[in-house]
């Protein structure tokens, strides 16, 4: 069938994207599903970090690429061996699919998928090359989703359904942001009502993770960030303090668990002080792979201090989206605050642009009624 996305022409194109363009939205082909893959009409998709990090280099895949990998919609069509899944259903596409056959599955969450990473990186899906074209030419796959489009075909592995009361919006961001950031908070941190828990980087991801803490009880929780817009978003959002890095190291703030979502040396760094002896520090953010931090490790065994890397918040998609989806329900959980701006697909790169300067928690796009 012919879909319309948003294909990455060109990493490191110079900014601003709006100017240099490296993204164009086109047609494409795209091919029916396998036996264990999905047709998917998008209803709505976030402009993410992990998006932009393809774009600016930080990340290399290969070219040309559907980018989009948070995202939602509704199924249309389903393979032979997809017993579970019918037409109409709401579905929240994951970009961490699971073989649930390699030793990393056993590990409950705590390490990506080995099948997944592999098909990730090739700019696969988890059991089939690809279904994308371009004028006969092959377009990748982007971590197994390519949500930037109007329709997407995407393994059974990498959709989780959610009920029809959940708005696309809020469902595409259950697949990356709120796994991310709330992962960190329920699975790896798990803070008790009287712990203080801190967010170093309030992008979309440290947004989730601030609610999340609230959503689950925790009183204390301390909002970082050098944007004073997000200080006061945080505010509303129910942090008990804000501060800015610099605040953070000149008043001595610490708090036991620290969630590090800003994918920068420096915030790792400023997240690491800001740990209390005893203290955890978790790191979310995906810094470009030649950083480097400088840490005091003598404090790691004086202070009996924990450091953990927690990619997508430690997450199995099918195991803790429902209970995302349930804490929403309840009111405790109301990530369609996060949501900056509504966009159209032909924004991307500017998008792209506002996403790099800061200046957007979630950009999400909005697709019409999509059908073959």
């Amino acid at each position: 069938m012919r879909i319309r996305g948003a294909v990455l022409e060109e990493i490191g194109r110079g900014r601003p994207y709006a100017g240099t363009v490296p993204i164009t939205v086109c047609d494409l082909e795209l091919g029916d599903p396998g036996p264990t893959e999905v047709l998917v009409a998008i209803e709505a998709a976030g402009v993410c970090h992990s998006d932009l990090s393809v774009v600016d280099g930080n990340r290399p895949r290969p070219l040309p690429m559907l980018l989009g990998h948070e995202a939602a919609g509704t199924v249309l069509k389903v393979g032979e061996r997809v017993a579970d899944l019918v037409a109409g259903q709401r579905v929240v596409m994951s970009f961490l699919p699971r073989c649930e056959n390699c030793d990393a599955c056993d590990r409950g969450g705590q390490l990506p998928c080995s099948a997944g990473t592999r098909s990730n990186t090739a700019g696969e899906l988890l059991h089939h090359a690809g279904h994308l074209s371009r004028g006969g030419d092959r377009v990748r796959h982007h971590l197994g989703v390519s949500g930037f489009a109007t329709h997407a075909v995407v393994d059974r592995a990498s959709v989780v359904a959610v009920g029809d009361d959940v708005p696309a919006e809020v469902a595409a961001l259950f697949g990356c942001a709120v796994l991310t950031g709330g992962g960190a908070v329920l699975n790896v941190a798990d803070p008790s009502a009287a712990d203080s828990l801190m967010v170093v980087g309030l992008g979309g991801v440290g947004m989730a993770a601030l609610l999340t803490a609230k959503a689950v009880g925790v009183q204390r929780v301390i909002a970082v960030d050098r944007m004073p817009e997000k200080l006061a978003m945080a505010k509303e959002l129910g942090a008990a303090e804000t501060y800015t890095p610099e605040q953070v190291r000149a008043e001595g703030i610490r708090a036991r668990y620290v969630v590090e979502c800003a994918g920068h040396p420096a915030a790792f760094e400023t997240a690491y002080a800001a740990t209390a002896p005893g203290g955890m520090t978790i790191t979310v953010g995906l810094p470009a792979p030649n950083a480097t931090v400088t840490l005091p490790p003598l404090t790691l065994t004086a202070e009996a201090r924990t450091i953990v890397g927690s990619y997508l918040g430690s997450a199995v998609p099918a195991r803790d989206i429902p209970r995302y989806e349930q804490l929403w329900r309840e009111g405790r959980l109301p990530v369609e605050r996060l949501i900056s701006a509504r966009i159209e697909l032909e924004q991307i790169n500017e998008a792209m642009d506002l996403l790099a300067d800061g200046k957007a928690v979630r950009q999400i796009i909005v697709f019409g009624q999509n059908t073959p």
